[in-house]
């Protein structure tokens, strides 16, 4: 019995002390990156439950992530302090989790993009409401980075980006097209509208096929509910805008045979996708719970290897910082429009939507994370592709 009582002194001693010990590991782990613990810059973190520390410490970015969707801490500025986190590269000083090892193994051993699989990206992200991305993005609803070289809002950003795709496949009046992964239909409206081409577009969300067909009405534009992997059929050229990023490492070979087997001879493929600078095999656990699932971002690495004897790479173009400037206005139109969204959502629903729009905003912003488009040909263009910027 005094044994049992000494137990119990030793461990409410433990759980008293253990804030402050777990708090100092924290700040430890933010050296150098101008991060203060409850400090007074708009992305300094301010602590509202002690059982944070313990949370990170022992879950990651998961822990992270979750705590600030329970409320346990806030922050004038997620995408400064996101960008500061990654700017001292914070996750390799934390220790991995069982989560991400079990995430890894996961992708290891088995698809996790193929079969069924491959629809739930588009069940649990791109069906979360039609009203809540018309009130986030531009006017075309275009779900993909802006091109802001030129631009001064938005919906131009998106424009130009559209246009610059046209331009680099060399678009033509009666270019049979292939939008994989099309979403709500923004590339073939565009497409079909501006240049006369005849699009088909594939996507894995019915609620984006549903809104995109009503969209796309009267124009030589066909949207269908298929995976990519079921398209057999030739065409001028092709587009993926935002895309590759839910195929799979085990599977870009066999998207890129796809994309071979579907393009004539003389035409162009234009990958649009973001990137990271390390080849991985599973993605940040946080993301694939709530936003993402079954997803991961490829390097070029990767992409190159994919097309080994497939396809000649005739053009890489990097304009991550325009992904940033995208993301916190798809953010400051979700902030604007909440009052009105959160009949249908909940405060935690709100959190994490913050949540992801800000530090992905930040990922860009610290140069983690990239934004490629790649032109690529079957057989070489005559004389040399001429690059469009």
């Amino acid at each position: 019995m005094v044994a049992h009582r000494q137990d119990m002194v030793e461990y409410f001693y433990s759980i008293n002390h253990m804030p402050s010990q777990t708090q100092s590991q924290i700040q430890t782990l933010l050296d150098g990156s101008g991060i203060t613990l409850n400090g007074t810059n708009p992305w300094d973190i301010q602590v509202k439950n002690e059982a944070f520390y313990n949370r990170v410490l022992t879950q990651g970015s998961l822990g992270f992530g979750e705590s600030y969707m329970d409320g346990w801490w806030e922050c004038d500025a997620i995408d400064e302090l996101i960008t500061r986190l990654f700017s001292i590269d914070v996750t390799r000083r934390l220790k991995t989790n069982w989560k991400e090892i079990g995430l890894l193994l996961a992708s290891s051993l088995m698809n996790r993009q193929a079969g069924k699989r491959a629809y739930k990206i588009g069940e649990e992200h791109y069906d979360v409401g039609n009203e809540l991305y018309k009130a986030m993005l531009d006017k075309r609803m275009v779900y993909t980075c802006g091109y802001w070289k030129d631009a001064t809002d938005l919906d131009s950003a998106q424009e130009a980006k559209l246009d610059l795709v046209c331009k680099k496949i060399g678009l033509k009046a009666g270019d049979r097209v292939l939008d994989i992964g099309c979403g709500w239909g923004s590339f073939a409206k565009f497409a079909a509208e501006k240049y006369g081409a005849s699009v088909v577009g594939i996507t894995v969300s019915r609620e984006q096929l549903a809104l995109g067909k009503k969209a796309c009405e009267s124009l030589d534009v066909e949207l269908r509910y298929q995976d990519y992997r079921d398209v057999n059929e030739k065409f001028d050229h092709i587009v993926s805008l935002g895309m590759f990023e839910h195929v799979g490492y085990k599977n870009y070979r066999s998207y890129m045979e796809v994309a071979e087997r579907c393009l004539k001879d003389d035409g162009l493929f234009l990958l649009h996708t973001i990137g990271t600078t390390q080849s991985v095999m599973s993605t940040d656990p946080w993301i694939e719970k709530y936003i993402f699932p079954n997803s991961m971002l490829p390097s070029l690495a990767q992409i190159t290897k994919s097309v080994e004897k497939l396809f000649v790479v005739e053009d890489i173009h990097n304009f991550s910082v325009d992904y940033d400037t995208t993301l916190m206005h798809w953010f400051q139109n979700f902030e604007k429009a909440w009052p009105t969204l959160n009949e249908q959502y909940d405060e935690r629903f709100y959190r994490m939507w913050k949540f992801y729009l800000l530090t992905c905003a930040g990922s860009f912003r610290s140069r983690r994370n990239q934004l490629w488009q790649i032109v690529l040909s079957k057989r070489g263009v005559a004389g040399g592709y001429q690059s469009i910027r």
